[in-house]
């Protein structure tokens, strides 16, 4: 699983063996190593929220929550992604997009075996 964070935007992707991982399970988290500790993401399926949310767990770690029928839905269909802008208390936005993770068109360093096919790769 793959985080991308820029400014209030974050973007999870997630290959096809996590997004399967994900569909058993409701759950899928990944740990960075660091220097002084760790960053903990993880991904929820949850009956508690009725659209994408993040929050934090601990001072390490990121929760993203998914509603129950949204993951089904994201899981057991070609669908690509949702997204959702998040009201934070404070005003702000939080822009939450989570997909499946394309096969780049362009050259790259990373293993991509386990992508998705990328509609744009035929002509």
């Amino acid at each position: 699983m793959k985080i991308r964070i820029k400014g209030n935007s974050i973007r999870l992707r997630l290959t096809k063996t996590e997004v399967s991982r994900f569909a058993e399970s409701g759950v899928l988290a990944e740990t960075t190593q660091m220097l002084g500790g760790e960053l903990v993401y993880t991904l929820r399926a949850s009956s508690d929220v009725e659209s994408l949310a993040a929050e934090w767990k601990s001072p390490n770690q990121i929760q993203f929550l998914m509603p129950v029928d949204l993951a089904n839905e994201w899981t057991q269909t070609e669908t690509v992604g949702h997204q959702h802008q998040l009201e934070l208390p404070n005003g702000a936005e939080l822009f939450l997009l989570i997909e499946k993770d394309f096969v780049c068109l362009d050259n790259t360093f990373e293993d991509q075996s386990d992508n998705y096919p990328n509609p744009n790769a035929v002509c």
